[in-house]
């Protein structure tokens, strides 16, 4: 039986940073009518959920609060979508419940309160401690903001994640190294290190177009990977997918190996994906694995749901080939790697090359699984395309 995740999009945000595309809207932006519409919406996709899981009495494990910026709600209306979940499927009494949080949307009072709430865990949104890349990112918080958030949620009983970016135009792998002495110093119990990518309909994608600013330098990237697991190692984190570290395998975030490893999930909100493994439907039907995602517009999304309509715009079915592919995409960047006979197709050339040019680790390969080494990790999408 596979474990079961819910996620919950809050696409708020105080300002939209440069380089971000995802989902998410600042104030004039196109949100909701007001932030309580927006519970309502979220709650009301619950009862729907509900309804469309009939039969299926699997409590959720995991809970992450999404975004967007989730701590733009204030912590009782998060609070209240945790009861939402809470009263729709249950949670586990292990239950890792995650929210995402900028430094300087949080006080020592919202985190007590989310920690009262059951939250366990909040990841920060720190990205640099040099204060001109946190400028060139458009980032609002000071350096000096994510000590004291970190400390508050120490106060309240909460694990601590630490999300950094690297790469950004202009930052240099002496900045990056501070950015990373100062996460470490912190002692989170989870690091995330993140390569940037500029998309080309970000505001700094047109400042890469205008020539605004430089292109990311991508050798320059990598020494910074390998500068960051390097130091993130010599600290006492051990790596257990390509871009997280986590302090002992249990503070590992268990939501996000919950993707990688094809458990399902619910998405609640606008633009929220959604994912269910083949499975036994309620009359003994066999129904095959399928994702979708709802409209993207928060207030076509709001509307859907306030008719008594499904917030869904497309569903994807999908094969056992999809799934095996998709099932090497994810599981390679794992550090446990994936099991030779889990490929689609054997490739045994393609494993030998791969051993050879060092991006395979040659004495798991010998015993059956398929694990990256430290190159590997830089080539792993190379590594996918060799083995699929």
């Amino acid at each position: 039986m596979r474990d079961f995740g819910v996620y919950i999009h809050v696409p708020f945000c105080a300002v939209r940073c440069g380089y971000c595309d995802f989902n998410t809207y600042a104030p004039g932006e196109g949100e909701f009518s007001s932030r309580d519409d927006y519970v309502g919406a979220a709650l009301a996709e619950l009862a729907l959920a509900r309804e469309a899981m009939a039969g299926d009495d699997r409590p959720a494990r995991t809970v992450f609060f999404g975004g967007g910026t989730p701590t733009m709600l204030d912590a009782a209306a998060l609070a209240a979508l945790l009861g939402g979940v809470r009263d729709t499927w249950g949670l586990t009494a292990d239950a890792e419940v995650t929210t995402e949080a900028n430094p300087d949307s949080v006080t020592r009072e919202s985190l007590a309160t989310l920690a009262a709430a059951g939250f366990t865990r909040v990841s920060f949104g720190m990205q640099s401690a040099v204060p001109h890349v946190l400028a060139t990112l458009e980032r609002t918080h000071r350096p000096e903001n994510v000590a004291r958030a970190v400390g508050w949620a120490r106060e309240a009983g909460l694990a601590v994640s630490l999300d950094l970016i690297y790469g950004t135009p202009g930052e240099s792998l002496a900045d990056w190294h501070a950015s990373l002495d100062a996460a470490i110093a912190l002692q989170p119990d989870h690091v995330s290190a993140y390569a940037l990518v500029i998309e080309p309909g970000t505001r700094m994608g047109r400042q890469l177009r205008s020539g605004e600013i430089d292109p990311v330098d991508l050798d320059t990237q990598a020494d910074m990977y390998e500068a960051a697991d390097a130091r993130l190692t010599a600290a006492g984190y051990g790596w257990y997918e390509v871009s997280n570290w986590a302090r002992t395998p249990d503070q590992a975030c268990r939501h996000n190996i919950a993707y990688w490893t094809s458990q399902d999930w619910w998405g609640v909100g606008p633009g929220a994906h959604s994912y269910l493994g083949p499975r036994i439907g309620p009359h003994g039907e066999a129904i095959e694995a399928e994702r979708w995602w709802n409209v993207k517009l928060p207030r076509a999304y709001a509307a859907r749901l306030a008719s008594g309509d499904s917030p869904e715009a497309e569903r994807e079915p999908l094969t056992a080939d999809d799934l095996a592919l998709e099932s090497v995409m994810l599981r390679i960047r794992l550090a446990e790697g994936m099991a030779v006979a889990d490929l689609p197709e054997r490739r045994p050339d393609a494993i030998a090359a791969l051993v050879a040019d060092g991006v395979l680790d040659g004495r798991a390969a010998l015993a059956g699984r398929l694990v990256l080494t430290l190159r590997g990790r830089l080539l792993a999408d190379a590594a996918v395309r060799a083995l699929t």
